[in-house]
């Protein structure tokens, strides 16, 4: 393991020129197109094209086998419109916490701790304090601008912020294993489970896109760019935690080998935690009560850190078919037992990428936040989605296949993740 601070790029960690130089020319040549447009914007799009082309693709083949699925049954004009039912199909993308985050954009924030009497696991009335605000703004101006509504802001912040994503993951892939391991990451990352709300009215596909720029922006010694939006990002999900600490230990490091001077790292640590922060003490600031965010979290979604115990619970329920704890959906719950599995190989792979320290500290916090909570179980598959690295690690491994045979490798997926990924998380599960 090394750490992005201490060289002066990523690529010249131990073990990434191997990675990159092992490509052969002939291969760089039919990867890259020869006819390179001009100017910077030119470049870019040579550059990202390939990659946001193979995970556009991926993405709509998995929509659309979601959509014909709801269709087929028709199960979601059955149930009540926000709980993953709609009027239409589509509809279905703007359920369960889409509905809130609508309701933001809409109306704004009404913090309050009402207490609710008469129900074992709740302690009070759900209250939309809960859900992060950038989000919502961001929706709120697509809407001020497009004219669009709510629900259709709420998909164009989204399928924008995924494709900043795939990009951001491409380019710490590239970076890492070279040109077809990046388009292989921002692939595989929207096949992952779960990734069936990159593109519905949730902030995952946001929280991402600032994550992975962040990382980036680490490996490539941009501190000041880092920071800020690790900032950011705490305006988004409570889990910026995570990538605020990995942002702060890599600029640590920087500060005690003096590899990057004083001001810039230093000042990224003392810029990252304030989003998170910020917004936590204006809910208990309008709350009257400084932890009423978390006495929220707690009394109205039954969400706060157990150390595991809910996690190890659940699992152990799982395999041995018990299905009576709190919110079981078999299939969800099947599905996150099959990544669960999967987690320490994806580890491994991701050790044989020797990735910055910036990575694996986000990674493993990522990884430790999930698991560590109370929550609904069959959600672990959306929970890892931010922990985009595990992606990398595998697309480095697969680098060697053939073109030909790694299309074919991925189609199935493709598909599948429109069930494994859409159906089963909206439908069959509460994401």
């Amino acid at each position: 393991m090394s750490t992005a601070s201490s060289t002066e790029s990523a690529g010249t960690e131990p073990g990434a020129p191997a990675a990159v130089d092992a490509e052969q020319p002939e291969e760089r040549s039919e990867e890259r197109t020869a006819g390179r447009a001009p100017g910077r914007f030119g470049a870019l799009v040579d550059r990202f094209a390939p990659a946001l082309g193979a995970y556009a693709v991926v993405k709509a083949t998995g929509l659309t086998v979601f959509m014909l699925l709801l269709s087929h049954t028709g199960d979601y004009l059955k149930k009540q419109p926000g709980r993953g039912g709609g009027a239409n199909a589509w509809d279905v993308l703007g359920t369960w916490d889409g509905v809130w985050y609508q309701r933001i954009a809409e109306n704004g924030y009404d913090p309050q701790l009402i207490p609710l009497h008469g129900f074992p696991l709740a302690t009070y009335y759900e209250n939309s304090a809960a859900f992060f605000p950038l989000y919502p703004w961001l929706m709120r101006l697509v809407g001020a601008v497009t004219g669009l509504g709510p629900y259709g802001s709420g998909i164009v912040v989204s399928v924008l912020a995924s494709l900043v994503a795939a990009a951001g993951i491409f380019a710490i892939a590239e970076r890492l294993g070279g040109f077809r391991a990046g388009v292989t990451a921002a692939v595989i990352w929207g096949l992952f489970p779960g990734s069936g709300v990159e593109w519905a009215v949730y902030s995952d596909s946001l929280f991402v896109a600032l994550s992975a720029w962040a990382c980036y922006c680490v490996m490539t010694r941009r501190w000041l760019s880092a920071g800020v939006l690790a900032l950011v990002a705490g305006l988004n999900r409570p889990t910026a935690a995570a990538l605020i600490a990995a942002v702060s230990i890599a600029a640590l490091v920087a500060l005690v080998r003096r590899t990057d001077g004083v001001a810039r790292p230093l000042t990224a640590m003392l810029i990252t935690p304030w989003g998170l922060i910020g917004y936590v003490a204006w809910v208990g600031w309008r709350m009257g009560d400084w932890g009423g965010y978390f006495k929220l979290q707690r009394g109205a979604w039954n969400r706060y850190f157990d150390g595991g115990a809910s996690t190890l619970r659940s699992f152990m329920d799982v395999i041995t078919g018990h299905w009576d704890f709190w919110q079981s959906n078999p299939v969800p719950d099947l599905i996150a037992i099959a990544l669960l599995i999967a987690l320490p190989g994806l580890l491994v792979l991701l050790w044989r990428a020797r990735p910055p320290l910036v990575l694996w500290v986000y990674t493993a916090l990522t990884i430790a936040t999930a698991l560590s909570s109370n929550q609904i179980f069959g959600n672990i598959s959306r929970y890892l989605l931010p922990a985009f690295p595990l992606c990398i690690g595998l697309a480095f491994a697969l680098r060697r296949v053939r073109l030909s045979s790694l299309v074919g490798l991925l189609a199935m997926p493709a598909v599948a993740a429109g069930w494994y990924a859409g159906y089963a998380l909206f439908e069959l599960g509460i994401p």
